[in-house]
């Protein structure tokens, strides 16, 4: 949808809020093409069929063997606000579930970020990683419950050796930290990214030699607020929860801002900065970090709309920061126990098709975004080269993982 197009459709919605006082979930559409004449149709209803007539591509398999760098196949049983609390763990799928579609996907590895801490770690890899060394690769978190006792700082270390002994090869510091946490856990001021009790934390990593996967932000729409303006609209009316505008979050720029500056203060520690370096929709921003910080990488997840909506762009990118880009889905077991359905095969369809294809055409990006989901998505094709290193190399060599 062209930008005039997006515009009208935004006005049409407003107009029949204001003249209704409807809430805007149930925003109308007229359906002759005219404004505010005609038979109503739900915003939500709204999907429309690409009438682009364009060469198509599929691949249903990636052209080498894939690292998918950003996993979920565990979470905390339990959660506060937002925050994981406790050592238990809930698993979305089994391995023995998962390795049909790694096999049909050419996924070599699939990393669970979320692997919980404590007993549940320990679970988590004797599910995963002790069966299939060769196939899952699981990371720790931080223990949140923890953090505002005497002595975390040194303990939270000591956990990232522990954690590292039995197997964990990374840590995952989802966006709990900035956005969630607070000094009461779940209630009180929020602890800021950038806080001295983690610098132990950040250092025990950087001397084990094991890299940090970190969310500190979400698009930046999720910051404004939901109104006509707004490109992710619907997604955020349908999910108000899912707004960081107002109350007393931080912006978008001071999270950003103070990741940086555990960077800064952090050289020698390796950070995976996910969802492209969160902050998909400023591509030079995100080029600006990377040169200042060496020790920056980002993967892809969950940003395949916004790259493809800026293909040149996107395509530079790659060019330059080709040894520090990771592939990443954010996959989520769908649920499904039937092995060919655990995963959402189009999901690494979807990435395939934008990375080794140069394909112009409307999808469903990984995450929604409207109308429905659907952005104009241009295939970078990226040459062989730097297709095995998004793929593979460089997250093996951030996982001390053979070549």
């Amino acid at each position: 949808m062209n930008r005039i197009g997006r515009r009208n459709l935004f006005q049409s919605v407003s107009a029949v809020l204001l003249a209704s006082k409807m809430p805007a979930r149930a925003g109308t559409l007229p359906t002759d093409g005219s404004s505010g004449v005609g038979k109503p149709l739900q915003l939500a209803d709204f999907q429309p069929r690409s009438m682009l007539h364009v060469p198509e591509t599929k691949v249903p398999r990636s052209r080498y063997p894939v690292i998918d760098i950003h996993t979920h196949l565990s979470f905390a049983a339990k959660s506060a606000n937002g925050v994981g609390i406790g050592e238990a763990m809930k698993y979305l799928t089994t391995a023995e579930a998962a390795l049909p579609l790694m096999d049909r996907k050419n996924i070599r590895i699939m990393v669970n970020l979320t692997g919980g801490v404590g007993k549940g770690l320990d679970e988590t890899i004797d599910k995963f990683q002790k069966p299939h060394p060769d196939r899952f690769v699981i990371f720790t978190e931080p223990w949140w419950e923890r953090t505002n006792q005497p002595g975390y700082s040194q303990f939270q270390a000591d956990e990232i050796g522990r954690a590292h002994k039995a197997g964990a090869r990374g840590l995952k510091v989802l966006k709990t930290l900035g956005l969630y946490l607070r000094e009461g856990i779940s209630k009180g001021p929020l602890v800021k990214i950038d806080d001295a009790r983690f610098d132990s934390m950040w250092e025990a990593c950087g001397s084990l030699g094991i890299p940090v996967a970190i969310h500190v932000s979400d698009p930046e729409a999720f910051f404004l607020p939901i109104d006509r303006f707004n490109e992710r609209f619907e997604e955020l009316n349908n999910h108000p929860d899912w707004s960081f505008h107002d109350h007393d979050f931080p912006s978008n720029v001071e999270l950003l801002e103070a990741r940086n500056r555990v960077l800064a203060r952090h050289p020698k520690t390796q950070f995976i900065v996910l969802h492209v370096g969160n902050n998909a929709e400023n591509l030079p921003y995100v080029g600006e970090c990377m040169d200042r910080f060496p020790n920056m990488h980002v993967e892809l997840g969950a940003r395949i709309g916004e790259l493809g909506r800026q293909p040149r762009m996107s395509r530079k990118f790659f060019e330059k920061y080709q040894d520090r880009i990771l592939f990443g889905t954010d996959a989520v077991p769908n649920g499904n126990e039937t092995p060919q359905q655990v995963f959402n095969d189009e999901l690494y369809d979807i990435y395939y098709r934008f990375l080794e294809t140069e394909d112009e055409y409307f999808d469903y990006a990984p995450a929604p975004v409207p109308p429905q989901g659907r952005w104009r998505i241009y295939g970078l094709g990226l040459p062989d080269g730097i297709l095995k290193k998004v793929y593979f190399e460089n997250a093996a060599r951030l996982l001390h993982l053979p070549q």
